[in-house]
């Protein structure tokens, strides 16, 4: 049986995919692909959490700046929204470091800079 995070992250990105085609590629900020892939998301019936707000707690004290993760999709999938034209791996470390702070398996970093949006997207598993 395929896991959950599995399912939804394909889903994920055929609407990352519908969301780039709509808004003719590249070329616009981070925050109008997070936007309207959160709405895509919604439309098809997910369960979105947008600029999720994450304690975060070191030696048993909570810090005062919280972590803000772009996009979480059914509480199992992290998804954050890049719109760079040069790519770096530092993203995908990022990522897996959110997915440890809330104990998820899956993340996706999604590039919408690059010409094919599908070229952009970067799995991080977290145990998965």
């Amino acid at each position: 049986m395929e896991k959950l995070e599995n399912r939804v992250s394909k889903i994920i990105v055929g609407a990352a995919i519908e969301v780039h085609r709509n808004l003719g590629g590249p070329g616009l900020l981070e925050s109008v692909y997070e936007e309207a892939l959160a709405y895509e998301l919604m439309r098809s019936g997910f369960h979105v959490e947008r600029q999720k707000e994450v304690p975060i707690v070191y030696k048993g004290q909570a810090l005062g700046n919280p972590l803000r993760l772009d996009l979480v999709i059914e509480r199992s999938v992290i998804v954050e929204c890049k719109a760079v034209s040069e790519y770096n791996s530092i993203f995908e470390v990022q990522t897996l470091t959110y997915l440890r702070l809330t104990k998820l398996k899956l993340g996706l970093v999604i590039n919408f800079g690059e010409r094919y949006v599908k070229e952009g997207v970067h799995r991080v598993v977290n145990g998965l």
